[in-house]
Parts: structure tokens; C-alpha cells; sequence
């Protein structure tokens, strides 16, 4: 029965792909003809992990190929598995399986992408920066990328919204002092000073996520006690229905009622914001 790269194949990984393989078997090559891959969205990795899987090479060699593209001149760029790539450097090894594919610059990514998504060993961020790439350097809408990373559309664009958050919360996350949940949460919060301050709070005390929402709910009444009608002075029914709509909509949310009348707000932050709120608003 003939392996294919990837578990599954790539065919089946990246929907609507057309590209014909060069060679289907896996082939010895010489690591030092292989570069890495410029379209990589992992960044860093967990060194006792990687070091786990230098001593299993050593011992057991590569069990799974690597996947390459040709350079031409018998040169090639790696596609997917770097971390394979690397433990075989660093145990000794001068070849290493590998199966060639045609890929395009886009596919590349995909591909990449999708292995590291599905090995769960991609961060929030580094994914966010891949759909961002998508999304710039070939145009694809989230929905596209959706379809092609087997993610559903708001999961993408709750993905992508985490670059809006300051860099020092950003650097907070891939640090690994908050999680995507705590993330979420201060996104919640219209309001930037207040997003830092209540992300302050979370590290500082080290607070749950439940916890975190809970501050953010705070944050978010007191952005909105800025507004012409003080959370205060507000129907308790009305925040609670504000603050089911800013947990759908992930975003800020503001109603206004007096005698009858009023005014519902809903804010974004960017285009792709407001493209996935509209499209939530149409299911």
C-alpha cells in the first residue's frame, strides 16, 4: 500500500489543491541540500520536546518523511516537518527520508500550516500571523482560509483579532503567562487602557480565565460608564444582555434605551472585525 506524506495525504489537507507529484515513495536525501522553509509559521519550540525527539532519532532514525519541494540542481526547500528536519542535524544523521512535492508558494504555507495546526504544536499567535499571510500575500478571504485549514470561519477570525491586542499582551501571550481564553477575554474590551490594566491584573495574580472574564465584564462597565448613560443608571436587564451579546460577538457592545427607544452599538476594530461580526449577524 502506497504511504502518503502527512498522515492523510495533502491532497485531502488543502481542499481544491491541484498539483502533481513528482514522486509519490519517499527518497533519501542529503540534509545539506535542503533549505528551510521562509513560509514556516512556527517560531519556537519546547526544547525538552525537541531534545525527546533528537534522542528517538538517534536510536530509531526519521519514522515519518519530511516533505520538499524542488529548488532545482538537486537542491531542495523544505515544506513541512522542520522540527524532523532539525533533530536529524543535530543527532548525526547526513540523509533523511523525505517525499518531493510541486508546490507553489501558497501551497507551502498551507501546507505547513495545516501540519503544525494539527499537531496542535503551533501558538495562537504564530497561527494568526500564517491566516494574516494568507490573507496579504494571496488574498484569501477567511473563508478561504477557513476551508483550507479545516477551521471554522469565526474560529479564524477570532485568530486573527489576537493581533489587535498591544504587543506587550502579545509578547505576554507567547510567553505563555496568558492563554488564548485569557486573550479573548481583554478583547472583550473596547477600551486599550483598560485592556491593560486588566491584563495587569490577570498576570499579576495569576487569574483563571473565568476569573479574567469576570474583570473584563468589569472593564467593559466602566468603558461604557463613559458613555452619555452610566452603567450605573443602567437597567440591569440591558447589561446582562450587553454582556451576552460582547461574549457572541467577542467585541464591545453597548445599548441605549430610554421610554421605549434607543440604540444598539456594536464595534469593530478592522475590516476582517467587521466582516466577521456582519456575517455572524446574517447566519
Amino acid at each position: 500500500m502506497e504511504k502518503k506524506g502527512l498522515g492523510r495525504g495533502l491532497g485531502s489537507l488543502i481542499p481544491g489543491a491541484n498539483w502533481r507529484e513528482e514522486r509519490t515513495a519517499p527518497t533519501e536525501i542529503p540534509l545539506d541540500s535542503i533549505s528551510f522553509n521562509p513560509f514556516q509559521p512556527r517560531k519556537s519550540y519546547d526544547d525538552e520536546k525537541f531534545q525527546d525527539l533528537v534522542r528517538s532519532v538517534r536510536v530509531h532514525g526519521i519514522l515519518q518523511p519530511v516533505v520538499v519541494r524542488s529548488k532545482g540542481e538537486g537542491n531542495f526547500e523544505l515544506v513541512a516537518g522542520e522540527r524532523r528536519l532539525r533533530a536529524a542535524s543535530e543527532a548525526g544523521l547526513t540523509k533523511i527520508p523525505a517525499v518531493i512535492k510541486e508546490l507553489t508558494n501558497q501551497q507551502s504555507l498551507e501546507v505547513a500550516l495545516i501540519e503544525n495546526i494539527q499537531r496542535e504544536d503551533i501558538s495562537p499567535l504564530e497561527a494568526a500571523r500564517a491566516y494574516k499571510r494568507l490573507n496579504d500575500e494571496f488574498n484569501l478571504s477567511q473563508d478561504e482560509i477557513a476551508f483550507r485549514v479545516g477551521k471554522s470561519r469565526p474560529g479564524v477570525a477570532n485568530t486573527l483579532r489576537l493581533l489587535n491586542l498591544p504587543t506587550e499582551i502579545q509578547i505576554s501571550l507567547e510567553k505563555g503567562e496568558l492563554t488564548e481564553g485569557h486573550a479573548r477575554a481583554l478583547l472583550s474590551i473596547g477600551d486599550i487602557d483598560l485592556q491593560r490594566k486588566a491584563w495587569e491584573k490577570i498576570v499579576g495574580e495569576k487569574l483563571t480565565v473565568r476569573e479574567a472574564e469576570n474583570i473584563s465584564k468589569d472593564g467593559k462597565q466602566a468603558d461604557v460608564s463613559r458613555e452619555t448613560i452610566p452603567a450605573a443608571e443602567k437597567d440591569p436587564n440591558l447589561l446582562e444582555v450587553e454582556d451576552q451579546l460582547r461574549r457572541l460577538f467577542g467585541t464591545k457592545v453597548s445599548i441605549s434605551n430610554r421610554k421605549g427607544r434607543g440604540r444598539l452599538e456594536i464595534e469593530f476594530y478592522s475590516q476582517d472585525d467587521l466582516e466577521r461580526i456582519i456575517s455572524m449577524l446574517l447566519e
